[in-house]
């Protein structure tokens, strides 16, 4: 089971967190704050199931409400409150780490995930990697509205894991971008998958080897940068 902390936000604002302990026996040394997507919190089967398998895989994983959801509304916060909530939790898993680190714990490094259209991460966020699960490259069927410039200013190593059909950016349109970047930045393409990466019943795979695919991408990447 997670364990269940708050993060203060604001005077008087705060969020729910839940930590999800890598197997033990099996810790990479290596924490990853998931953020939710426009759709749905923290408690989505999506971001559970994600969450816990990441786990398995021992990858220490946090995930978080962002404050609209917290408070039960719908239509997402500015692009600097999204961000400003992210990064509350992270300064609270990084305290965390710290303390763990003079009980005699693991080297661990933060990585995040970002599902949320035109969130900005600057250089200033201080992380070791990201990973970008679906990202919003342009809104469906306006690709002459491109969200890729502040990506060039990120300088931590980056992960994009995007569907073929992704109506949000296929990895032919992100493939050019991330060729680009003057980050490490490596793209892991899910075949027939969609902005969910959810695939047609014709592939005759299994939605739920696709998530596994996915998560042991994630997890092996993550190991190489805890380990680098």
């Amino acid at each position: 089971m997670p364990d269940r902390f708050r993060v203060e936000i604001a005077p008087s604002q705060h969020v729910t967190a839940l930590r999800y302990p890598a197997a033990p026996g099996n810790r990479a040394g290596v924490t990853l704050i998931l953020g939710h997507g426009a759709g749905a919190n923290q408690t989505s089967g999506f971001m559970v199931a994600f969450a816990a398998a990441l786990a398995e895989r021992g990858i220490d994983t946090i995930t978080f409400n962002f404050l609209y959801s917290e408070q039960g509304r719908r239509v997402p916060d500015p692009n600097a409150k999204l961000e400003g909530c992210w990064r509350r939790d992270w300064e609270r898993a990084r305290r965390d780490q710290l303390r763990r680190r003079k009980a005699g714990a693991r080297r661990q490094v933060h990585g995040r995930a970002h599902r949320i259209a035109g969130c900005r991460l600057r250089r200033r966020c201080d992380l070791a990697g990201l990973v970008f699960l679906g990202y919003p490259l342009h809104p469906p069927g306006r690709p002459d509205r491109m969200r890729a410039a502040h990506l060039r200013e990120v300088k931590a190593p980056m992960l994009f894991v995007q569907g073929s059909r992704d109506t949000f950016g296929t990895p032919a349109e992100l493939k050019p971008i991330v060729g680009q970047l003057e980050a490490p930045a490596d793209l892991f393409v899910v075949e027939g998958g969609d902005h969910s990466f959810k695939v047609p019943r014709s592939t005759g795979v299994s939605q739920r080897e696709i998530h596994g695919a996915i998560q042991d991408r994630i997890a092996t990447w993550l190991r190489k940068i805890a380990s680098g």
